[in-house]
């Protein structure tokens, strides 16, 4: 490639093209053939202003993570949230609930063999799915309201995410020991003390991680005959597979990825910002506070030139995610608190008031900078926005919890046959087929009743009855928790015209109900 420096053909230089680092780079476009990061030329977009600088990494590599222990209230309330939800992760499989002899008797069982969904004393068909759409709602508005009130609090404490993370975390001090000791193992020669010491931990990881695997799929069957299939070699193949990848994913994603998975690959950092405004609670650095930092001795020698904050950096190691929370409001901050617990043992000790970080809202920061008077977080909790996601939340709960205490246990459904429409008996009567499905949905067999109404003359058969002991109610039994098909035939007398009419079930037992379903009886044009 010719120099850009020298003359061109009319004694021009070439001030278009610039030689950097032996790479010609050209602020005019050319072709796409050289428009890749290898090419000896390279381009930017004709919209785009002219490129000074090339990066060469897209990316910045990973700080490995090693945050401090702390204790406070904070730190204490995320220790009870983390127990309890893997108590309930990993307990809930083994309780056992009585639905009768015709049931199963696990408190929480997706049974995806015949299409149900049990919990405790709810029992969801497929044809009720609006049940989880409607949890599925609730548990979205339920985010919204709790990133409206106090920010990411989901992700700093219930997400499954920050649970697996904390409890890995957790084992990395058993093993490795606290921040120190862990950087100085990390930045330590690989020798065989350090090889052993990174295989026990990874092998509680492997453990952790397996068993979190094997109790998801004890939600999918019974959880004791599951146990007993998977360790002799029967269960089925897909047990085996969904163990291995919820393995694999729990070790790698809390065991190593960890605050990637916040910062990069989860969404709701994204669509937080959406549900948060200047009335918001936030974990915040009160910089007006705080600044200028410095160390408690300049602090003695030049009074009333520092602010409170002695940049121990407490706040970043104990942070999970590594972050500096002094910096202000960021992507990686997951409202876990912990850098207020760490701030506040900090003042006490060098004996000043605490609240350097604290849950605050921006409008409550803005007074508080300008001397106002500071504002009980509890206080900003109620607020017009928030109370509205509550009471939506709550509607929707209401309404859920009355369609399932007045939703009918049995159902009915009805297919006209349609090839042929109907069929002329040889005394002039009308008949027309029909395949009924009757749907009994307790825990129990029961007698029901299938009636005609509508139809004047009209009378039933099924194809368990007689022809001969037609009448207009047939007695059927469906067994416990299942479906069951009938063929039914609906005959009307000659000079019968095509009509609408309706079948009604109804069922006995401890709570007598009913369904309807209309259909059309086809009869010859006149």
């Amino acid at each position: 490639m010719s120099n850009p420096d020298e003359p061109r053909g009319d004694g021009e230089r070439d001030w278009s093209l610039v030689v950097e680092d032996g790479v010609a780079k050209v602020n005019e476009p050319v072709s796409s053939a050289v428009a890749d990061a290898e090419a000896a030329t390279r381009r930017h977009e004709p919209h785009e202003p002219s490129r000074q600088h090339l990066p060469e990494k897209l990316y910045e590599p990973r700080r490995q993570v090693h945050n401090k222990r702390i204790d406070g209230p904070f730190r204490r309330f995320k220790w009870f949230v983390m127990l309890v939800t893997l108590a309930i992760y990993y307990i809930t499989p083994w309780i056992r609930w009585d639905r009768g002899a015709y049931a199963p008797d696990q408190a929480v069982l997706v049974d995806l063999a015949n299409r149900r969904f049990y919990m405790f004393s709810i029992e969801i068909w497929p044809q009720e799915f609006y049940f989880v759409a409607g949890l599925l709602i609730m548990a979205g508005i339920g985010l919204f309201l709790v990133t409206s009130a106090v920010g990411r609090a989901w992700c700093g404490y219930a997400c499954p995410q920050t649970v697996w993370t904390d409890l890995f975390q957790h084992i990395d001090r058993f093993v490795d020991g606290d921040r120190n000791a862990r950087m100085r193992l990390d930045a330590a020669p690989w020798t065989w003390g350090k090889v052993l010491r990174r295989g026990f931990k990874w092998t509680i990881y492997l453990i952790i991680g397996f068993w979190t695997g094997g109790a998801w799929i004890m939600y999918f069957a019974d959880a004791p005959t599951l146990v007993h299939d998977f360790w002799r070699g029967e269960a089925a193949p897909v047990a085996y597979i969904t163990v291995a990848v919820l393995t694999l994913t729990t070790v790698t994603l809390g065991g190593f990825m960890r605050e990637q998975v916040c910062i990069y690959m989860c969404p709701w950092p994204r669509i937080q910002t959406a549900m948060m405004d200047e009335k918001s609670l936030l974990v915040t650095y009160k910089d007006w506070r705080g600044e200028p930092r410095g160390s408690v001795k300049k602090s003695e020698k030049h009074p009333g030139e520092f602010g409170d904050c002695i940049d121990c950096t407490m706040c970043v190691q104990v942070c999970p995610t590594g972050i500096d929370i002094r910096e202000g409001p960021q992507i990686g901050c997951i409202t876990c608190a912990l850098c207020i617990d760490a701030c506040d043992r900090v003042m006490k000790d060098i004996g000043r008031p605490r609240g350097l970080i604290d849950y605050a809202t921006l409008e409550d920061c803005q007074a508080e900078a300008a001397g106002g008077e500071v504002r009980s977080p509890w206080k900003a909790l109620f607020r017009p926005r928030t109370l509205v996601y509550l009471g939506i939340w709550s509607a929707i709960g209401a309404a859920m919890l009355f369609a399932l205490g007045t939703r009918s246990r049995l159902d009915l459904t009805v297919a006209a046959d349609r090839n042929p429409p109907y069929m002329l008996m040889s005394d002039g009567a009308v008949r027309n087929s029909y395949t009924l499905k009757l749907r009994n949905m307790s825990s129990e067999p029961r007698d029901m009743h299938i009636a005609i109404e509508g139809l004047d003359g009209g009378v039933m058969w099924t194809d368990s009855t007689a022809m001969d002991q037609a009448s207009r109610v047939q007695d059927v039994t469906v067994p416990a928790d299942e479906t069951r098909t009938v063929r039914a035939y609906v005959r009307a007398p000659d000079g019968t015209t095509t009509q609408d009419f309706a079948f009604l079930l109804s069922g006995g037992g401890e709570r007598p109900e009913s369904d309807r379903a209309e259909t059309r009886f086809d009869a010859p044009e006149e």
